[in-house]
């Protein structure tokens, strides 16, 4: 029978005790994770009057579709955003500072909920957050 050197032995360790770090995506929960929270925030939205007037003339449907692929790209995930810029798509809104707080706010309500790791939340959190000046009223 062979021996396993100490040093063999120390890298197969080493080699079975580290586990790839799962993505954003999959730390979401994948489509379905992305779907729940994507619905949960709508529900909160809807509940918000500090935001629920900037939907008001919002096809929701299409709004759902959009956020879900969004979520779902910047996480690492298969899916392509198909909408516009946030600058575009958010011009004439008047969103302001405080808007744009209430709609985290939310989020992370959603989140939390969804009982997605902290780690997860400031993670997507960190990617949405550079979007803040292309969404906010000047």
């Amino acid at each position: 029978m062979r021996t396993i050197t100490p040093l063999v032995f120390a890298l197969l360790l080493t080699a079975c005790s580290q586990h790839p770090q799962p993505s954003l995506y999959q730390q979401l929960g994948g489509e379905p994770g992305i779907a729940a929270i994507t619905d949960g925030l709508l529900q909160k939205i809807e509940q918000d009057q500090r935001i629920v007037h900037h939907f008001a003339d919002t096809d929701i449907a299409r709004f759902r579709r959009l956020l879900a692929e969004q979520l779902c790209n910047i996480s690492g995930g298969p899916c392509e955003y198909t909408g516009g810029t946030m600058q575009e798509s958010h011009t004439g809104f008047n969103i302001t500072l405080a808007h744009y707080d209430a709609l985290v706010e939310n989020l992370i309500d959603v989140m939390q909920q969804q009982q997605i790791s902290i780690s997860a939340q400031n993670q997507l959190l960190a990617l949405l957050a550079p979007m803040y000046k292309d969404i906010t009223y000047r």
